[in-house]
């Protein structure tokens, strides 16, 4: 019964067993699709609207964000995966919306792919130092996006699972052993 509840708890982001993968599609050993929520912030429509057609193949909900400040007011609505991110936008740069998603202990494992035209060093650094995962150099080439979307929502996938897993260790740890039985 103890093994049940603890698949009953299960985050919608925690897979079971190990993710397979076939035609653009994640599937659990059951084959149960999992869907991953991807946010995409650019402040040109064009860029959103290329992006967003180049994750058609990829089983994944969408949203996208035209400004920094959007952008954050989506990660607490929309609870994303992954965050495809412009770093000259409007109202908040990427490198703050970095920062600000990376220092915060309920969304710092999100992960986020800084896409930019900026392709100087110290532009590389700054998004280092903000907390970025990765970055890609404007144009974007689309199997290039679509295989650092796939390495990090499996990095995320196994992130995701190692905390729980974590969480669940120290809930033994906790628990009295005559409270096992």
């Amino acid at each position: 019964a103890r093994a049940n509840a603890e698949v009953l708890q299960t985050p919608r982001w925690a897979s079971q067993a190990q993710p397979v993968y076939g035609r653009g599609f994640l599937y659990s050993a059951r084959y149960t699709p999992m869907t991953h929520r991807i946010l995409i912030a650019d402040d040109n429509q064009a860029n959103r609207e290329l992006l967003e057609a180049y994750l058609s193949d990829v089983e994944c909900e969408v949203r996208t964000a035209a400004d920094g400040q959007e952008t954050l007011d989506l990660v607490s609505s929309f609870q994303p995966d992954l965050i495809l991110l412009d770093i000259m936008m409007p109202k908040r740069s990427g490198f703050e919306v970095c920062s600000q998603v990376k220092n915060d202990a309920t969304t710092k494992h999100i992960m986020i792919l800084m896409v930019t035209a900026l392709n100087e060093r110290g532009d590389i650094e700054r998004a280092v130092d903000s907390g970025t995962d990765d970055f890609l150099s404007k144009p974007i080439e689309r199997i290039e996006l679509l295989q650092r979307v796939k390495n990090m929502l499996e990095l995320k996938g196994v992130r995701d699972e190692n905390e729980r897993l974590r969480q669940y260790i120290q809930r033994m740890e906790d628990t009295p052993p005559d409270a096992l039985d």
